[in-house]
């Protein structure tokens, strides 16, 4: 039976599992779009295309299934490329589907004609120009399958008006994917796995680095597995947190420019790394002429274009990281560190003063109070999805992730006004979850529009604003390294509780401690989404940091005196 083009690209989505889109109709994708109505998949409109991607973005992460947008041609194409970039650093399985001119068109500039594919090569694993129906479907199910093989990312299919208005015969198994997929690296030799392994059981000073590609690759039990046999405490990437859980004994918490001082100190005083599904980006290392000195490394991951690409390793072992442990387990010795972690302990100190008593309330409101009094409030069991900023990282030191895809954020573009379409697309994969917004003043006010689209969705997602009047993380750099000079970081923002009113969903405001927890309970109980605004103080930092180009072990302490100050050894 011959379908149209559009008829076609509904009806690959619905075999590939899809069951949502994120978009915005336009012109050029408009046949697509008429047809999408003969087809039980439900489209969630959004109030600009970047948002859509961001939303899909959050939706793949939340359930672990490609999240799919779709966008017209010309400006609802290049709106998605920020999205595009944002999935693609942060390895999310993604297919954008966008409208393109009629093929006859292409090349005379006509309206709205952009050249999409040449945008977006830098962006995507691949992406394709579709001129015919019936290469549509060839090309779908090969970008599902490049989305989602070996490391995932994004891919882009650009489908020309006629194409989707040519009529073909749908052979859904002679369009099964045969080229252009990922080539995965060969399964680790004998020989790197037994290195491997001896390096582990000689190991005195060993530490695992908890990247996202546990999340990724589903080995959450094998990496437990291999810290409890072996002893190794393990220090978590910020898109690694929730991959293993924050609470267990050997977790010693977030690493980094962010991170906490004993686990940064930790690390450059091992003599063995064990990097599972990490990048070694900078705000990983520090200053690489320094990262780790005296630490033989161990790296595995899917992508082998990672190996060696930032920090020399001893040990490469390329491949799904799941299947990678099983296969070095058996061999992997039960050991006793116990010397080692009293080390660890002994650098720790205090580490209550990330605790509730250690965060007096002296009358003034700070992000570290709020971000806690929301791990305790929700029992650390909701779906947080950050923006970027000084919140971002409170949320990473304060919230303490156990749950697996408990936190989504953007790591490696550092995405402003990700958090709240992210938020939304993460409801809707999992409408059982409790979802929190944490966002700064700053990036809310790039993307709050979409509370239009949570409100005309039902979706219920719950968002704490923190507002403290700045680019607050913009405005710490000012403070440290530009002599104070707070050039055009100031910001006004509306009355985020009469803008919560103006969407239709319920609006509160804290500005002191003791109104925290009522706010929050208040939110959860609203039946549609609710926000807070926390109003703290203006010109907090967020500490410890690792300036850029400095050691990793060359932190910048909390100065004195603070309500937030370090306690004994252990700086917040």
């Amino acid at each position: 039976m011959e379908r149209t083009g559009a008829q076609i690209i509904w009806e690959c989505l619905l075999r590939e599992g899809v069951d949502t889109v994120f978009g915005y109709p336009g012109g050029a994708i408009l046949p697509a779009y008429d047809a999408m109505t003969q087809y039980p998949i439900r489209h969630v409109l959004v109030r600009h295309e970047q948002s859509a991607v961001h939303m899909a973005d959050g939706y793949s992460r939340a359930s672990g299934r490609t999240g799919v947008v779709v966008a017209t041609s010309g400006p609802g194409a290049t709106n998605l490329v920020t999205g595009l970039a944002t999935a693609m650093l942060d390895s999310t399985a993604l297919v954008a589907i966008t409208g393109q001119v009629g093929s006859g068109l292409l090349g005379t500039d006509a309206f709205q004609e952009v050249d999409i594919t040449g945008i977006t090569i830098p962006v995507t694993k691949h992406n394709y120009l579709v001129t015919r129906a019936q290469d549509i479907a060839p090309a779908l199910r090969e970008a599902f399958a490049v989305a989602t093989s070996g490391r995932p990312g994004p891919v882009l299919v650009d489908i020309t008006k006629d194409a989707q208005q040519g009529r073909t015969i749908l052979d859904w198994e002679g369009a099964a994917p045969t080229r252009h997929l990922r080539h995965l690296p060969p399964f680790p030799a004998a020989v790197d796995l037994e290195r491997a392994v001896a390096m582990i059981n000689g190991a005195k000073r060993p530490i695992i680095l908890a990247g996202h590609g546990i999340q990724l690759s589903g080995a959450r039990a094998e990496v437990l597995t291999l810290a409890e046999r072996a002893d190794i405490p393990f220090a978590i990437t910020l898109l690694g947190l929730g991959a293993v859980p924050a609470s267990h004994s050997l977790s010693l918490g977030m690493m980094g420019m962010h991170g906490e001082s004993w686990v940064n100190q930790a690390i450059q005083e091992a003599d063995l790394l064990v990097a599972l599904g990490v990048r070694f980006d900078d705000r990983v290392t520090g200053r690489l002429k320094e990262y780790a000195p005296n630490a033989q490394k161990i790296h595995v991951d899917i992508d082998a274009s990672e190996f060696n690409k930032n920090v020399p390793v001893d040990v490469t072992l390329g491949g799904d990281l799941l299947q990678v442990l099983k296969a070095l387990l058996p061999s992997v010795q039960v050991a006793d560190h116990t010397p080692w972690l009293e080390r660890i302990r002994s650098w720790r100190g205090d580490s209550a003063v990330r605790d509730i008593k250690n965060l007096p309330d002296d009358g003034h409101l700070y992000a570290a109070h709020v971000m806690h009094d929301l791990w305790k409030i929700t029992k650390g069991a909701a779906v947080v999805v950050t923006d970027v900023g000084q919140h971002q990282m409170g949320e990473a030191q304060y919230y303490h992730h156990d749950g697996e895809r408990s936190l989504i954020t953007s790591g490696g573009a550092g995405t402003m006004g990700f958090a709240l379409p992210a938020a939304i697309g993460a409801k809707i994969a999992r409408p059982e979850a409790e979802v929190w917004v944490v966002a700064g003043d700053g990036g809310f006010q790039m993307t709050f529009a979409e509370l239009m689209t949570a409100v005309q969705e039902k979706v219920k997602v719950n968002i704490a604003v923190i507002n403290n009047g700045f680019l607050g993380m913009v405005r710490q750099w000012q403070a440290l390294f530009y002599e104070g000079r707070y050039a055009a970081t100031p910001i006004l923002s509306p009355d985020f509780v009469k803008l919560a009113d103006a969407f239709g969903i319920h609006g509160q405001r804290v500005e002191q401690r003791s109104g925290v927890a009522e706010a929050v309970a208040r939110a959860r109980q609203e039946p549609g989404t609710a926000l807070i605004e926390f109003r703290v103080e203006q010109e907090d930092s967020v500490y410890p940091m690792v300036a850029a180009g400095a050691a990793l072990h060359d932190m910048i302490r909390r100065p004195s005196p603070s309500p937030l100050a370090e306690t004994g050894s252990d700086p917040v």
